[in-house]
C-alpha cells in the first residue's frame, strides 16, 4: 500500500515538474468550438497550462499574428513567441520549444480528421492511412486522414515538420 502511494506521489511530482517547465500556451478559439475544446484538453493532458480566449473575431487574431491565409485552421495558439495554428500535436509543440528554430510557428491547416481534437474513438492506423467508416448509412466516410504539421519559417515559407 505504501509503495503504491509513493509511486502515485512520484508520478504527480513528475507531472507537476513537466507542467512548470513548459510555458503557458494562449489559445484563441471561436465561441463554442467542441473540437477546439478537445484540442486544448489534449494540450493539458500533455503537460501544458492552457489559457483559452473565446472570440467571435478569429480573423483579427490571425491578422495580428500574421498567419498566412493558406495555413489557417480554426484554433490559434501563441507559445514562447511562436504561433500554433490548428490542431498541432503537443509533442510537436514540445519539440519546437526544445529546438527553438528561427521560425514563426507551426501549422496544421484546415481540420484534418485524426489530428488532436479531431479523432474518432475507433482504432487508428499507425501508418497515417485514410480509414473509412463502412458502417455509414449513406456512403463511407473518412475516419482518419493523412496530414502534415508544417514549420512556418520567418519568410513565410514552410517545410514539413511532421507527417501523421
Amino acid at each position: 500500500m505504501l509503495k503504491r502511494f509513493v509511486v502515485l506521489l512520484t508520478a504527480l511530482a513528475v507531472k507537476a515538474a513537466v507542467a512548470q517547465s513548459l510555458p503557458v500556451i494562449e489559445v484563441y478559439t471561436p465561441t463554442v468550438c467542441l473540437a477546439c475544446i478537445e484540442w486544448t484538453e489534449h494540450l493539458r493532458q500533455n503537460g501544458f497550462t492552457v489559457k483559452v480566449t473565446q472570440t467571435d473575431d478569429m480573423e483579427a487574431v490571425k491578422r495580428r499574428l500574421k498567419i498566412p491565409k493558406d495555413l489557417e485552421a480554426v484554433p490559434t495558439g501563441l507559445v514562447a513567441g511562436y504561433f500554433i495554428e490548428g490542431h498541432v500535436h503537443a509533442d510537436q509543440i514540445k519539440e519546437l520549444l526544445a529546438e527553438k528554430p528561427k521560425a514563426r510557428g507551426l501549422a496544421v491547416p484546415g481540420l484534418p480528421l485524426g489530428a488532436p481534437g479531431r479523432e474518432f474513438s475507433s482504432p487508428t492506423c499507425e501508418t497515417a492511412c485514410t480509414m473509412l467508416d463502412k458502417d455509414s448509412e449513406v456512403a463511407p466516410r473518412v475516419r482518419r486522414e493523412f496530414y502534415e504539421t508544417l514549420l512556418v519559417k520567418k519568410d513565410g515559407k514552410t517545410s514539413v515538420y511532421a507527417r501523421h
